[in-house]
């Protein structure tokens, strides 16, 4: 049985509003029409033919939706609904009274004045009744609220004005662009006052603290000088969500967030091949190790969109491994997740988990990664964590059945210096010997370091700064490639999906950035002035590098039909290689850290323990100027 629709007022007083108003514009047709003297013989016409043209229009209203809509959200869409039910009824009020056969003296003029009058008072109050709602009838009640300047006049910055003009908290009093063509016009009333370059004074003339980077779609140069000439000026910066974000529709434009590193140091979006990528993750048990980690979660967040059959999170850490599980039961709960603890070096529990759920890709993104940590006291830890977990996990994989099994390496297996990195170059190399004609695809992909991973440098300097500094960085030239997490796992995905088997692949990590100058741009981003915070440098610790290889080099890698991919041109490995290598891995005790370093150069030709020891500055403390 059909349920009858329940009363609403709302919808009885917006009809009752029409009607009335059919009637007033009725009346004023005539009135108009005879220069507001109406004779009494049309006065007669007017009041006989008003119930018919009243109820015409009525059912008109009824049968177009013209109460389907909410008036708080009027829109243009609103005004053509009416405008043609209006436009239907001004063609049937004088056909019906034809059918009808009235002798009426209704003027022609009548029924050309009445639609307008009628779409003028039905669309003019819902529009007013959006504005009063949205507080823009009410200026005196905004003048509380913080002005602010919106950089920007692009779509961005229309719909943010939009957004914003139904808050209480912002006040637009300006936007600022370098566009020729937008200087002197507004956009809802709002003036272009200048250009990006004009912030500080256009700042000071209207008295405002805040400032809005509207720009979610231009270059990150463009966005990062945006930042820094707010920053410069005293303001606080805010910014909208990422365009792909406000795209997808996962946010709206008026979602403000302060300004954060990414916006700054970020890259174009990737362009994935869905396509692929779909055909290499849907439907299938898929296995992440490290999966509680920063690049390991991700992979799994970026999995979970290509609907695998199942998801098993491999993970040491048992609070790693609680926390991401709470999210994807939260985030995901339509699919199927394993959370499995383990040890990628313990080959019983591994070889259960591969035989119980049939994974059918692997991603293996457990390793330890902290190269000062893994120089000194660890290093044989790290071998045994990074090369033999690696071994343990891809030879089960083999045996197993794995389709694919994708490693995830580092910049710093590139001719290495220090244990980390060496351990890294042969977990690859392990991959490399594992790999057949005929079996589990084994795909290693290299990339630099991520902004906001644990134990990134980004975590450490906002900590300094709310401490009050000072910020301490290892040497003034110290560089690093960037990217985010996002991008990192995407691309992994992405390469896991291209490879053949045995390729190790190299992420294009674009222009290196100095470490002092992400010190300098967070001191910024806090809203402080560099002179707030000392930056102090220490020295280069153990292990670690002043410049790291270039991945993306034309004379060492190949093109790939991906512009962000590359494939790396590695030495093979020899026959004989793997079984001296599980020899030595295989041998009892712990090994003292020399004994490791030696027995990484036997296996890894490239890797050279003499590090970069360029002097970080005359004193270990100086400030930099």
């Amino acid at each position: 049985m059909r349920r009858s629709r329940r009363f609403n007022p709302r919808v009885a007083l917006a009809m009752a509003h029409d009607v009335a108003a059919s009637g007033v514009a009725w009346a004023a047709a005539f009135w108009l029409r005879f220069n507001l003297e109406l004779p009494s013989e049309f006065a007669a016409a007017m009041l006989q033919t008003l119930p018919l043209v009243v109820g015409v229009q009525a059912l008109f209203f009824w049968r177009f939706g013209l109460y389907r809509g909410i008036w708080r959200y009027a829109s243009l869409h609103d005004l053509r609904l009416i405008a043609l039910t209006l436009t239907v009824a001004a063609l049937a009020v004088p056909a019906l009274l034809v059918l009808l056969r009235l002798t009426v003296l209704v003027p022609r003029s009548v029924f050309l004045l009445d639609p307008l009058l009628l779409l003028f008072v039905m669309g003019g109050s819902r529009m007013a009744y959006r504005a009063w709602k949205e507080g823009r009838l009410g200026g005196l009640a905004r003048v509380q609220a913080a002005p602010v300047l919106i950089l920007g006049a692009g779509d961005a910055a229309d719909a943010l004005i939009r957004e914003l003009s139904a808050k209480r908290d912002w006040r637009t009093v300006g936007l600022l662009d370098d566009s020729d063509g937008k200087q002197g016009r507004q956009i809802h009333g709002v003036r272009v006052r200048g250009r990006l370059a004009d912030v500080a004074k256009v700042a000071a003339d209207l008295d405002v603290e805040h400032a809005i980077i509207a720009m979610p779609s231009v270059s990150h140069t463009l966005r990062r000088r945006a930042v820094r000439l707010a920053t410069q000026a005293g303001l606080k910066v805010l910014t909208v969500p990422s365009f792909d974000d406000i795209v997808s529709g996962k946010v709206t434009v008026s979602q403000l967030r302060s300004v954060e590193l990414d916006d700054l140091l970020g890259r174009d979006p990737v362009a994935l091949d869905e396509k692929i990528l779909s055909g290499f993750l849907s439907g299938k048990t898929i296995l992440v190790t490290g999966a509680g980690g920063s690049i390991g979660s991700e992979l799994c967040r970026q999995i979970a969109r290509f609907k695998p059959a199942r998801l098993i999170l491999f993970e040491l850490s048992e609070f790693a491994l609680y926390q991401v599980e709470q999210e994807f039961r939260a985030g995901h709960p339509g699919l199927d997740i394993v959370c499995a603890v383990g040890d990628a070096r313990n080959r019983p529990r591994v070889e259960q988990i591969m035989r119980e759920y049939r994974p059918r890709v692997v991603f293996h993104a457990a390793a330890y990664k902290h190269v000062p940590l893994m120089e000194e006291v660890n290093a044989w830890e790290a071998v045994q964590n990074n090369v033999l977990g690696t071994y343990v996990l891809a030879a089960a994989a083999a045996q197993a059945g794995v389709e694919a099994f994708v490693m995830v390496s580092t910049d710093k297996a590139v001719n290495p210096v220090n244990v980390m990195g060496a351990t890294k170059r042969l977990a690859e190399m392990v991959c490399q010997a594992l790999q057949r004609e005929i079996g589990t695809r084994y795909v290693m992909v290299r990339f630099g370091n991520v902004l906001g991973s644990a134990g990134s440098v980004i975590p450490k300097f906002r900590q300094q700064i709310a401490d009050g500094g000072p910020i301490t960085v290892t040497h003034p030239d110290i560089t690093r490639f960037f990217m985010s997490i996002p991008e990192a796992a995407q691309l992994v995905l992405q390469a896991g999906a291209m490879g053949h088997g045995g390729e190790i692949f190299v992420l294009d990590m674009g222009e290196p950035v100095r470490i002092v100058d992400l010190a300098r741009e967070l001191i910024r981003l806090s809203g402080l002035r560099e002179d707030d915070i000392e930056i102090v440098f220490t020295g280069l610790r153990p292990g670690e590098k002043l410049y790291e290889e270039v991945l993306a080099d034309d004379e060492r890698t190949l093109a790939t039909p991906h512009a962000k991919l590359r494939i790396a041109r590695a030495r093979g490995v020899a026959p004989d290689w793997l079984p001296r290598l599980m020899e030595w891995l295989g041998s009892a005790g712990a090994c003292p850290d020399d004994q490791v370093r030696a027995g990484l150069s036997r296996f890894v030709p490239e890797y050279s323990a003499v590090r970069d020891e360029r002097p970080a500055q005359e004193t270990a403390k100086a400030r930099y100027g």
